[in-house]
């Protein structure tokens, strides 16, 4: 008798290839698939407008992935370290600067950040970083310039940094007492998920060209968030295009408009437990900004969600106590609602 398991219609190996395929790309299959029964005409008018975002976004992602590939293979990255030496008042503020410029992804921040607090970098210098890596970096600025603008680019670089002093500084503050002590879950362990053993070990190799091993991980970092970006933007100019069609401007400016400090603390609210994608987002923002919503609650939204994004929080719950993960999240609260103040005023 013929063995028919491997081609039985049930049999789990025939449905591999879905499992296979990313899920931003399933989820932006199925809201067309969803707009094409629901209403087809608007269809064709979504896609347009999602590929004309793309194609207007594209020499900012060009930029963007060049410009991490080429930090990643050069191990510029290694001169973060620095941040966490000498003085504490200076270990902060570099920390704040250099966190809000690094070029880390999610996987990478836990095995660095495991490795200084296994060597004794101080939580102070080290909560200044979490809270401003995950909100700026050199493909986020260049995305957020192309999808909203550059000011807004540069306030929220400006935020992001703010917003790791004030942490930094409010950790260092409050060292003494129950909620800072024994913070860590357990003595962490040099290396992660990254294979990087001690990724502030090794000196950057500026002309990387020259060295073949540096040269694939440009050519996969560059792959890698060439993906990334495409995807992420895609998904959110797809679901921008539908904004645009069916959601009324005067009930943005209903709800999140105005400059008064409520509608910036509604911002940050919504923005901890909605935040999809830092990159994702930025679009998604500027689309609410030309709809009617305040400048101030844009910016709240983006630095709230950004720190307690599921990338950047797991970070921090990996490594330290629930009630240090409390104090994250309770800095980037109080954080982003001065930062929307801030912005609101400036703007």
């Amino acid at each position: 008798m013929a063995d028919t398991t491997t081609s039985s219609p049930s049999s789990p190996r025939s449905y591999g290839w879905v499992r296979r395929i990313d899920r931003v790309w399933i989820a932006v299959a199925v809201i067309v698939a969803l707009l094409a029964v629901f209403d087809v005409q608007q269809v064709d008018d979504v896609l347009w407008f999602a590929t004309g975002a793309l194609g207007g976004t594209l020499p900012f992602i060009l930029f963007a992935v060049f410009a991490i590939a080429y930090l990643k293979a050069t191990g510029a990255e290694n001169l973060l370290a620095k941040a966490f030496e000498g003085n504490p008042t200076r270990m902060i503020i570099m920390a704040a600067f250099l966190g809000g410029l690094s070029p880390f992804c999610s996987c990478e921040v836990i095995p660095f950040i495991a490795a200084l607090l296994a060597v004794g970098a101080p939580l102070a210098a080290v909560m200044a970083f979490w809270l401003a890596s995950p909100l700026m970096d050199p493909a986020m600025f260049a995305i957020t310039t192309g999808a909203i603008d550059l000011e807004f680019a540069l306030a929220k670089t400006v935020a992001a940094v703010a917003l790791g002093m004030f942490g930094g500084f409010g950790t260092l503050m409050l060292a003494r007492t129950p909620v800072f002590a024994d913070p860590l879950r357990a003595k962490p362990a040099v290396g992660g998920c990254c294979g990087v053993k001690a990724p502030f070990s090794a000196k950057p190799v500026w002309t990387f060209w020259s060295v073949p091993e540096r040269i694939q991980i440009f050519r996969a970092t560059a792959l890698d968030n060439g993906v990334f970006l495409l995807k992420w933007l895609t998904l959110a100019y797809v679901i921008e295009g539908l904004m645009v069609y069916y959601m009324p401007a005067d009930f943005i400016a209903n709800v999140l408009g105005g400059g008064g400090l409520g509608t910036i603390m509604l911002g940050a609210l919504v923005g901890m437990p909605a935040y999809l994608n830092g990159y994702a987002a930025a679009p998604l923002i500027g689309d609410l900004l030309d709809q009617g919503m305040a400048a101030g609650a844009a910016m709240s939204f983006m630095i709230a969600g950004g720190v307690s994004s599921i990338p950047a929080a797991l970070a921090v719950w990996a490594l330290v106590k629930p009630r240090v993960f409390a104090a994250y999240l309770g800095f980037a609260l109080v954080g982003s609602v001065l930062a929307g103040v801030a912005w609101q005023i400036v703007a």
